[in-house]
């Protein structure tokens, strides 16, 4: 599919599933997913505006507690989004399935996976609903993150399709044993941070590299990755205990070097590669921030931009990978690989 406005789309839809990720950061840190405790309005409402009056009297019985105005909104806002993100998704596979009934040649969106993308937001938006008629339940939520993980990477593969690459070499396929290792590392440190993330376990170790003062602290790894449970609770009912959730922070914690060794290794190796050296600059780049980010988790008591923009530098690095490897596996000959450069080039905008 050529056209212009149908690639735009495409961009404006990916550039604003990497901010709902972010934003879902924001409401899990916020603790406002239950700020308006049932799906899909607030209090049977559309807006927290009609529903004040409960949230109000909910407020003024636990003014700490998950409902407040302020909750309410920041929930609410992140339906609103994550509403237009949908109908965002339809209208891309829409342009996608017209331009392949016009016979439009050339690179261009495949409505093949535009539509596995409306079929994976429609099941986002069950886990949605779940998240919160569950009652924040960590494994729907860890779930909830991980489906946005893949809607992203749908969306990436569909911009891998559109935009102009610089031919690479050869030798670069040999790294692709090494790139799909590195999309598996990353993909379970986010899993693993996300169950750090809905269990609030992020302070359990508040000093580093050590944690609690000692290389291996009393941790309860059956209780903590106990997957089917209430929030703070155990199966059983009883409330989880603090060693629980010191493995779950533990085990994240641990798994980073892993990730830091890998990722910091491919990107070492992929600088030294003609039309790959921009990602992975970005790569070392990305990498040493999720660092950083996650060192001030730990030290500044889990601020709020920290923790947020730790989420989006783990998609960052989730996407760069997954962009190596549609490049080093030339899923896409000749858009921007090889001898289709010239071509693209004429027709598509740059992102490298």
């Amino acid at each position: 599919m050529g056209s212009v406005a149908g690639r735009r789309l495409l961009l404006v839809t990916l550039f604003l599933t990497f901010d709902l990720i972010m934003f879902g950061s924001f409401v899990r840190v916020t603790d406002a997913g239950l700020g308006c405790p049932d799906w899909p309005g607030c209090y049977g409402k559309v807006t927290p505006f009609g529903a004040m009056a409960e949230i109000r009297a909910e407020e003024a019985m636990r003014p700490d507690g998950p409902v407040t105005v302020f909750k309410a909104w920041v929930e609410m806002l992140h339906r609103y989004v994550a509403a237009l993100l949908g109908l965002l998704i339809i209208a891309v596979a829409v342009i996608a399935t017209r331009a392949r009934r016009r016979g439009r040649a050339g690179p261009g969106l495949d409505p093949t996976l535009a539509w596995l993308a409306v079929a994976w937001v429609i099941v986002q938006g069950i886990f949605g609903a779940w998240t919160v008629t569950l009652q924040l339940k960590p494994l729907i939520v860890t779930a909830h993150l991980m489906g946005a993980m893949i809607l992203f990477a749908l969306l990436l593969a569909q911009a891998a399709r559109v935009v102009r690459h610089p031919p690479i070499e050869p030798a670069a396929g040999r790294l692709r044993p090494w790139v799909l290792a590195g999309i598996v590392v990353v993909l379970l440190q986010i899993a693993l941070g996300g169950w750090v993330s809905t269990n609030y376990a992020t302070l359990a170790c508040r000093d580093f590299p050590l944690c609690q003062g000692s290389a291996w602290p009393p941790m309860d790894f059956a209780a903590g990755f106990e997957l089917w449970r209430p929030l703070g609770f155990t199966a059983d009912g009883h409330g989880l205990p603090f060693q629980a959730l010191t493995a779950i922070h533990y085990t994240h914690r641990a798994f980073a070097f892993v990730v830091i060794a890998l990722v910091g290794l491919l990107s070492w190796r992929i600088v030294r590669i003609d039309g790959l050296r921009r990602i992975g600059q970005w790569l070392g780049i990305v990498l040493a921030l999720q660092v950083g980010t996650g060192l001030t988790n730990v030290y500044l008591d889990w601020p709020l931009a920290a923790a947020v923009a730790h989420t989006g530098g783990a998609t960052a690095l989730l996407g760069l990978l997954l962009m190596l490897e549609f490049r080093v596996a030339r899923k896409f000959a000749g858009q921007g690989i090889g001898v289709g450069t010239a071509q693209v080039a004429r027709r598509a905008p740059s992102v490298t």
